[in-house]
């Protein structure tokens, strides 16, 4: 056992004891912000506690919002099904099979009317997960809002929005990478001047880490993402100082306690770097703020009970590395979408780290760990070393039509399976500790009917709606799309007159082209 080299899931060694660590000059809240955004941190208020739903159709998934809200939650997330994701509405040929399977099928402004029916759009934060279509879905957002009479500039919440990981890590991306990062601008820029609380974007580390990556890649290749939007957003004559305070982050929160926490305090570090370079100097534009997900690549079928405990351990690390927010997975989501006995309990395991742990009575509670100082450090050290040969390659866009970072995470893949093969990495009740299948007995299952009842939600629509009105808001964002005007006020337009999720993608497929 003695010689056997100990070293984290990115490869750092790690020493059987520290005995010193550089001396920490900084002060939470302050730059470059390693402790901590705030100065008292959760003394002045515990992160935001969401649990992720959407599923099947809308009625459904409000009936579930309801409940987490009864239960205490306070933010909703939103997950689409796979046809909303990739701009096809649930009647057409591509999305058979798929409707309302990995989230909720929505085809039109009268979905998300159903969907947040009966709650009040001013009095709750919103996280959609959404990229290809998130101009078309956070229009719908609005619309509903001004329906609703709810003050613009009040509403807050975050659309992901963050196409370059789809290229890199998850696929869903319909439109070149260019074109695609003009949506994102234009998002920006209206949002900066008509929805100034909503973030904008949510510079996703999570499915890369998913995908396969080490915890150095997903914070390296997250951050050089993040650095090339906001040079976009600079190139668009926008004003860092404004737009970079509605950036956020979404990052995974793996098993290894340790290196997650010095993940997240390597991370405020280097992006407060990265923006101070790129010209920021008010510090809440240099201010790195993000939301956790417990790592659902995890997670397993064999034994699901364990994973109450993986992901008790992974919030906890998300919690002392300073989140924001926090999304804790179902012990049944290996198997199927969270049941509501595993969201509840999901939910709890953040109340009771919030509220009987006793965690978040001091700020930055590991600071001066001579282990998390040094960690810290070679985990930043690590990263740059990526972000570095990125920039050489011309940034993000350049490092992902060259398959870098695709190739860079399928080898730390292939490494990690390898391990698992072998035994070097131990997965308790997958490989060690395993034992007859304990089956759950409850599973969610999602029915193939609902395709037909969004069917004829869509076709009854068709038959009410002002169809001529629709054509002509479309043919505008035709011309719009030709030319370089903001496309926001023409996609909420064409929504507000129920026109669908698939007609205004097809008007852009036709402009832009689709990626292959």
């Amino acid at each position: 056992m003695g010689d056997k080299k100990h070293t984290t899931t990115s490869g750092i060694e790690i020493k059987e004891l520290y005995t010193s660590a550089k001396p920490l000059e900084e002060k939470p809240g302050e730059f470059p912000f390693t402790r901590g955004i705030q100065k008292d941190m959760y003394r002045g208020r515990l992160w935001t506690m969401r649990q992720y739903a959407g599923f099947s159709t809308a009625e459904e998934s409000n009936k579930r919002y309801h409940y987490l809200l009864a239960q205490g939650t306070t933010g909703l997330s939103v997950a689409f099904d796979l046809p909303t994701q990739i701009g096809y509405d649930s009647d057409h040929e591509m999305a058979d099979g798929e409707v309302g399977k990995v989230g909720v099928a929505i085809d039109s402004l009268k979905d998300i009317e159903i969907l947040f029916d009966g709650i009040q759009l001013k009095d709750i934060t919103t996280s959609m997960t959404i990229n290809a279509t998130a101009s078309i879905l956070l229009a719908m957002y609005i619309a509903l809002a001004k329906k609703q009479g709810a003050d613009l500039k009040q509403i807050s919440g975050t659309i992901q929005n963050d196409i370059l990981k789809e290229y890199a890590a998850r696929g869903t991306y319909i439109y070149p990478p260019k074109q695609s990062m003009r949506l994102i601008t234009d998002i920006f820029e209206f949002c900066c001047q008509e929805v100034p609380k909503w973030n904008t974007i949510s510079i996703s580390g999570y499915h890369i880490r998913e995908a396969g990556s080490s915890a150095v890649q997903e914070l390296a290749f997250t951050l050089a993402n993040g650095k090339t939007y906001l040079k976009a957003a600079i190139e668009k004559g926008l004003e860092i100082n404004i737009f970079a305070k509605r950036l956020s982050f979404f990052f995974n929160c793996h098993n290894n306690f340790f290196e997650e926490i010095a993940k997240f305090r390597a991370a405020r570090r280097m992006w407060a770097k990265i923006t101070k370079e790129l010209g920021a100097s008010d510090a809440k534009a240099q201010m790195l703020r993000f939301h956790t997900q417990t790592g659902g690549s995890t997670l397993t079928a064999q034994q699901p009970l364990n994973n109450v405990i993986r992901v008790t351990n992974q919030a906890m690390a998300a919690v002392l590395g300073g989140t924001q927010s926090l999304h804790t997975n179902g012990y049944d989501e290996a198997l199927s979408l969270p049941t509501e006995a595993a969201a509840k309990i999901a939910l709890r395991t953040q109340q009771i780290i919030g509220f009987e742990s006793g965690v978040t009575d001091t700020v930055d509670p590991l600071a001066g760990s001579f282990f998390i100082e040094n960690l810290t450090d070679e985990v930043e050290a690590a990263a740059w070393l990526y972000i570095d040969k990125i920039d050489a390659m011309g940034g993000s866009v350049k490092a992902i039509e060259s398959d870098y970072m695709q190739n860079e995470i399928a080898s730390s893949a292939y490494q990690y399976q390898k391990e698992i093969e072998t035994g070097e990495q131990v997965s308790v009740g997958v490989n060690k500790f395993t034992q007859q299948e304990e089956g759950i007995t409850e599973v969610f299952n999602i029915d193939d009917s609902i395709r037909k009842l969004q069917t004829d939600k869509l076709t009854d629509l068709k038959s009410t709606r002002d169809n001529i009105a629709i054509q002509k808001a479309l043919s505008l964002l035709e011309v719009g799309a030709n030319g370089t005007e903001n496309l926001m006020p023409l996609i909420i337009d064409a929504v507000e007159k129920y026109a669908t999720l698939g007609e205004i993608s097809d008007v852009l497929r036709k402009t832009f082209g689709e990626y292959r």
